[in-house]
């Protein structure tokens, strides 16, 4: 017979008994671990709902020195971009056992999420958005934090860092553009603040260079910031040229869209008149009203890759810190026409 005193809180070690199974079993069921038999999993959900179980995570922390939580930074939650960075993150990081923190700031006071890391809130941090000026976070890679940088990257940051190859996403739009005949190319770019931005805009530009292209000032124009507005204005300024373009390459789909936008409320036909290319491809990009030709990233691949490092960082790796930079690949859509190169 199983008896468990009304006076003494609830432990693991009371669910393995009453559901017949080990503590570890217990353990494995409570992080979420795949390896559980279903049946085995239901009996032991079964008795923490029949005994009213409420894992007490201070006493685990204490135990391990672990809380669990994994703090991710994001901005720009307007990106679509983002959100599904978030949401393969957090599926990720659920099947590893682990929980998902978010803080969405500014992303140049990342603050909240450093000193969560000092305060031992969350055992590690993967960040999304980090510039060189991201100083709260940079004292804390410094204080050998477990820190991943995915996404965009900072040259020099003694941290795992995990990114797509932008430079050669860029390059590949700029052969494909010029290989395809295209005569007005133009450019809409963004602050060169990000690692992602700057790295597709250098890269673009200098290609065109060495393909004997070099893109005409006139044809190219910076947004302040990534929205569908800064891309309709911008498209609606290049548009409106007495020679406008004949192709624009956007830096990242969400301008893109609204260049998109832009030539439709103009009666310029895409791809008859002009040709448009954005970079992400973003869920709305394949949406039959945009059919964006555009460079894809491997998020899925950015994010298992994160969180291994994260986890092998956080169980005390004492290794060289890594950079992984995945290819990209060029995505041919409707907005070109499915025009394709013999590469």
């Amino acid at each position: 017979m199983n008896t468990i005193s009304q006076n003494l809180p609830l432990t693991s070690k009371d669910i393995a008994r009453v559901a017949k199974v080990s503590q570890a079993t217990v353990s494995r069921v409570l992080s979420g671990n795949p390896n559980v038999q279903a049946e085995t999993r239901e009996r032991v959900l079964a008795v923490m709902r029949q005994m009213n179980y409420r894992p007490n995570g201070m006493a685990r922390a204490m135990r391990t020195n672990r809380t669990g939580n994994i703090g991710v930074v994001v901005s720009r939650l307007a990106n679509p971009l983002y959100p599904e960075m978030l949401q393969i993150l957090g599926q990720q990081l659920t099947e590893a056992g682990l929980r998902m923190m978010v803080w969405n700031t500014d992303e140049t006071d990342e603050g909240a999420a450093a000193s969560a890391v000092r305060e031992s809130l969350v055992d590690g941090v993967i960040m999304t958005t980090a510039t060189a000026f991201s100083t709260p976070l940079y004292e804390a890679v410094m204080m050998n934090a477990p820190v991943v940088l995915i996404h965009r990257v900072v040259e020099g940051w003694p941290c795992d860092q995990v990114s797509s190859d932008n430079a050669q996403g860029a390059i590949s739009v700029a052969d494909y553009v010029v290989k395809s005949g295209r005569k007005r190319i133009g450019l809409i770019d963004g602050p060169p603040l990000a690692s992602t931005i700057r790295a597709r805009q250098t890269a673009f530009r200098s290609r065109l260079n060495e393909l004997g292209r070099p893109l005409d000032p006139s044809l190219a124009i910076r947004v302040d910031s990534f929205s569908h507005k800064t891309g309709f204005d911008a498209a609606s300024y290049l548009l409106d040229l007495a020679q406008p373009p004949d192709v624009i390459f956007c830096v990242n789909d969400v301008i893109a869209l609204g260049a998109r936008d832009a030539a439709r409320a103009r009666g310029v036909d895409v791809p008859g008149q002009l040709w448009l290319i954005g970079y992400d491809d973003i869920e709305m990009a394949a949406w039959p009203a945009f059919d964006l030709t555009t460079v894809r990233q491997p998020l899925k691949q950015m994010a298992h890759e994160a969180v291994a490092l994260l986890r092998d960082r956080i169980g005390g790796a004492g290794r060289d810190h890594t950079t992984i930079c995945l290819p990209t690949e060029l995505v041919i859509r409707g907005s070109t026409g499915g025009h394709r190169t013999n590469r």
